[in-house]
């Protein structure tokens, strides 16, 4: 008997120290909420975040960042909210500092939230983008229509599942430039990684719905970030890109082949990358196309 209490002590010593690590927040660098934010940069990171492309469904008539048209995973339907300034439907009563939970750490004021919304590229945005971004929602026309309900089945809806993920995917940093390299290359690595989350979509994931950073930027089958080809320097040039073109169709969509870029890549040109300065295009051809 003395022996089954022993290993019962053992396991519950086990259990609660599991329940411990995997439910323990994860944080990253604490960042400056005194910081004022500029909505002219703001409305900038906007457009360089994609931001209007997954928070706008304008097929179905919906207004500006007020919920974007469903994302399909394995793990169920995720539609992007309402981000506009209503208090209601909106984030119009969140603080900066609650934005800047969701946007660094990916805690929202309903708990954990989903990878589906990429807070782990938002994570490397700096202090002062953040105040940026934040001040030019709060300046949004407010649109009082919630976004329609997203479907996750369970167990995929208990969001403190999320805790786990977070503890065993999620780094949250600041951008570090790369040494010896231009301020071009580190602002398009920034840009790739960071708010522009290519790696997001063209970076395959594991059966748990993380992103395999080994192979970033290798192109995803399907699954969770849905099909998307790989955009390395090989593969790009393989379609006969270089800088130049590659800069090139992130403003007007042609690709050497003279084909239009369509679907998801599409909207992100139209409602992104097309409506970015001509610098930060140069900078992602050039960082994409780096040896």
């Amino acid at each position: 008997m003395r022996r089954w209490l022993v290993v019962l002590g053992m396991l519950a010593v086990i259990g609660v120290g599991a329940a411990v690590y995997f439910l323990k927040p994860v944080t990253g660098p604490a960042r400056d909420l005194t910081l004022v934010g500029d909505v002219e940069r703001g409305n900038y990171l906007i457009r360089l975040g994609g931001c209007v492309a997954c928070h706008t469904d304008a097929a179905n008539g919906r207004a500006f960042l007020s919920g974007g048209a469903g994302l399909e995973t394995p793990f169920g339907t995720f539609v992007p909210p309402n981000i506009t300034s209503d208090p209601n439907a909106g984030i119009g009563n969140w603080t900066l500092a609650q934005f800047a939970e969701a946007m660094s750490n990916g805690m929202g004021p309903q708990g954990h939230l989903y990878p589906a919304f990429p807070y782990e590229n938002y994570t490397l945005m700096s202090d002062q983008e953040i105040a940026d971004l934040y001040a030019a929602l709060m300046a949004t026309e407010p649109v009082n229509e919630p976004a329609s309900d997203s479907t996750v089945p369970f167990p995929f809806n208990i969001r403190l599942a999320m805790a786990g993920w977070q503890n065993l995917f999620f780094s949250p940093a600041r951008f570090v430039p790369e040494e010896g390299r231009s301020d071009a290359y580190n602002r398009g690595k920034y840009l790739a990684y960071g708010p522009a989350h290519c790696v997001s979509c063209h970076t395959p994931r594991n059966a748990l719905g993380a992103l395999d950073w080994s192979k970033a930027l290798t192109g995803s089958p399907g699954g969770t970030g849905g099909r998307a080809p790989a955009i390395t320097r090989d593969a790009l040039f393989g379609q006969g890109y270089d800088e130049a073109i590659l800069a090139q169709t992130l403003l007007d969509g042609f690709t050497p082949g003279f084909d239009v870029l369509g679907g998801p890549m599409g909207e992100v040109i139209a409602d992104s990358t097309s409506q970015w300065t001509d610098a930060d295009r140069a900078a992602i051809a050039e960082f994409l196309m780096a040896e």
